[in-house]
């Protein structure tokens, strides 16, 4: 049986591919996968070396032939996201307001509408010095993150059932939208990365809300604990009051930072530190 813990935070910088990270320096027999597709950053600390990679499909991309078009406006009039513009006598697509629906396509008198699927993105299965590791590249503004944390995830379980290793863990995205959600479904256990801050606060909520929908195995996590300890205490009373371990308080280690700096984990630069034992704690706690 394959267990697979996946890692969230209610927004980005609160430390959760950090923490991630040092988690993967101390797991063993596991395979690694970052749903972050859209800002994916866990490879600065794993270094992988890409194996494999392929394209990934994204929306459509929207185009109107000029010499073609005949400039009768029924493109623009049927457009319910205002997308189609008369430019300089022309009408062209504004691809930010597109959302690919294709009606113009279909409607167009002269055929002068065209559409074709961007591939603009990319998925990898690379190695790392702690195991292998399925990750994605999106480009910006592109569509179906969702659908793309799911592929990475699919084949992430494969590895695992080929390699046999009972374990996958996920650097999930932050926030609660269709990417956060297509991270969790199906897993065993999220681990939740917060910080003691006001928008902290808000996030536990949020993302308790979340993964109560999903009857998740939820623990909690407060980063930098000791940065504000008032805070962090009303995030305690919080996850009490929603029922969720807390099962670690990190204080903030410049030695953290340092880590970052030379792409190296917390583990493998300060084996000794305090963040190192605590983290040692979490592992052992979330893989029981």
């Amino acid at each position: 049986m394959i267990r697979e813990i996946t890692v969230l935070s209610g927004k980005g910088g609160t430390g959760k591919t950090t923490v991630t990270a040092a988690l993967a320096a101390l797991a063993k027999t596991t395979v690694f996968s970052d749903c972050d597709v859209d800002a994916a950053d866990l490879h600065l600390l794993l270094h992988p070396e890409i194996i494999e990679a392929y394209p990934f499909e994204s929306g459509w991309k929207v185009s109107i032939d000029k010499d073609v078009c005949t400039s009768c406006g029924m493109c623009a009039e049927a457009c319910r996201f205002n997308a189609i513009h008369l430019h300089h006598g022309s009408f062209v697509v504004d691809p930010y307001q597109c959302e690919g629906c294709r009606l113009c396509e279909r409607i167009c008198p002269v055929s002068a509408i065209t559409s074709q699927r961007s591939m603009n993105n990319f998925w990898y299965v690379s190695d790392t010095r702690f195991g292998p590791l399925v990750h994605a590249q999106m480009g910006p503004g592109e569509e179906n993150s969702g659908k793309l944390v799911t592929t990475v995830r699919k084949k992430a379980k494969e590895i695992a059932e080929d390699l046999n290793f009972s374990l996958i863990l996920n650097d999930g995205p932050p926030g609660i939208g269709c990417p956060v959600i297509s991270s969790i479904t199906g897993v065993d256990t999220v681990v939740m990365i917060t910080e003691p801050s006001s928008s902290g606060l808000h996030d536990v909520e949020r993302l308790v809300g979340l993964t109560g929908k999903f009857n998740l195995e939820t623990f909690a996590v407060i980063n930098k604990y000791d940065l504000h300890p008032e805070m962090g205490r009303k995030i305690e009373k919080k996850l009490a009051t929603l029922g969720v371990p807390l099962i670690a308080k990190i204080p903030f280690d410049e030695n953290m930072v340092n880590s970052m700096v030379w792409g190296k984990t917390i583990i493998e630069f300060d084996p000794n530190a305090e963040s190192t034992r605590i983290l040692r704690g979490i592992w052992e706690t979330i893989t029981k």
